[in-house]
């Protein structure tokens, strides 16, 4: 006697999606830990232009000085004495992270200078100073 085995419709009949689910999230995963996040200082300035500017990977501190003598450091302003602390605290999560001041054209040169000069005090080798490149 022969038996057939049949299967009634619609039973067993489906695609396991749970391996491909699986493989987007691994991906998913990949991706977010190895992109690299745009940093941003919280504030627009209007840079300076020079006919020497040269682009320049992006540093590990950015710090902003606007018009009206503000400083920024991660997207908070904070007071002219306090940036040798922020950017001595930075400096200690990531030890080879170099700074970008971001001054505006317009920000008075001895508030630029102070905040340079802080960053160098807190231990940061490398300090640049934003400008946009001339056309």
């Amino acid at each position: 006697m022969h038996r057939t085995h049949t299967r009634p419709p619609g039973v067993g009949a489906g695609l396991n999606v749970t391996p491909l689910i699986d493989m987007v999230f691994i991906l998913l995963i990949f991706f977010a830990v190895n992109s690299s996040f745009v940093k941003e200082t919280g504030v627009e300035v209007d840079r300076p232009t020079a006919q020497s500017a040269e682009r320049q990977d992006q540093a590990g501190i950015l710090i902003a000085v606007t018009k009206d003598g503000e400083v920024w450091i991660e997207q908070q302003r904070i007071d002219i004495r306090a940036v040798r602390g922020h950017v001595e605290r930075l400096h200690a999560e990531s030890p080879e992270a170099s700074a970008l001041i971001m001054a505006d054209k317009h920000a008075e040169t001895g508030i630029v200078m102070q905040v340079l000069d802080q960053a160098r005090l807190a231990g940061i080798d490398q300090v640049a100073v934003a400008a946009t490149e001339e056309l």
